[in-house]
């Protein structure tokens, strides 16, 4: 008799926000990664969404549940709460409008503010296919990904530049601190260290072995 392996079986459950200001494309963004799609006509998001999408990193199977937080002001309020058990987030800004990334840092003390200060951050330029409307150039986004000690990309929700690769990077540094943490722990107990199978991870011990991390991916 043929074994069965449900269909949404997975190792470990990463929860990821997306923030930024409305309209920098964070809808296009998730529904690049999660269903290779993108809409042209895309509203504003009210309040929040979500989507999932599983992938293996080193053997596991990771399920990376994405929220889609509404930019704009009116709706804060009710996404601060979806910040909770957060791990990861990806904050972008539209590399075509200088505002979009002048509110980045109030947006990232926003986040700091309440998630664990080991949450594994991404500064995201997206619609960078729009080169000869560039506002913002790529050396002042490093620049403050390296003050703040995030990882950094650009990327275009439209043509799909680099959208899976920042998603996967955010999600790879994420179980490099789990595995990290199971390594070092060592000897015997070294499996407790390791969350059972779909469980939330939440890193908080693990604040150190973030700052040993290099601070940007190009």
């Amino acid at each position: 008799m043929a074994s069965y392996k449900p269909e949404d079986e997975y190792d470990y459950l990463f929860k990821l926000v997306l923030i930024g200001d409305s309209g920098v494309g964070k809808s296009n963004l998730l529904s690049r990664f999660t269903k290779n799609e993108f809409n042209l006509e895309s509203k504003s998001t009210i309040g929040v969404e979500f989507a999932t999408k599983s992938l293996t990193i080193d053997g596991k199977v990771i399920k990376a549940q994405i929220w889609d937080t509404a930019g704009q002001e009116r709706y804060r309020a009710i996404t601060s709460a979806y910040y909770r058990g957060a791990i990861g987030a990806l904050l972008v800004y539209d590399v075509t409008r200088l505002a979009t990334f002048g509110n980045a840092a109030r947006w990232l003390r926003e986040l700091r503010d309440h998630t664990d200060p080991s949450i594994v951050v991404m500064l995201i330029g997206n619609k960078s296919d729009l080169r000869h409307l560039v506002a913002v150039s790529t050396e002042d986004a490093k620049a403050f990904a390296e003050r703040e000690s995030l990882y950094f990309m650009e990327t275009s929700a439209l043509d799909a530049t680099n959208v899976e690769k920042a998603f996967t990077e955010v999600l790879s540094q994420i179980y490099r601190v789990v595995s990290r943490r199971a390594v070092e722990a060592g000897g015997v107990g070294a499996s407790s260290n390791i969350p059972s199978r779909g469980e939330t991870l939440n890193v908080r011990e693990d604040a150190s072995l973030l700052n040993r991390i290099g601070c940007c991916s190009n």
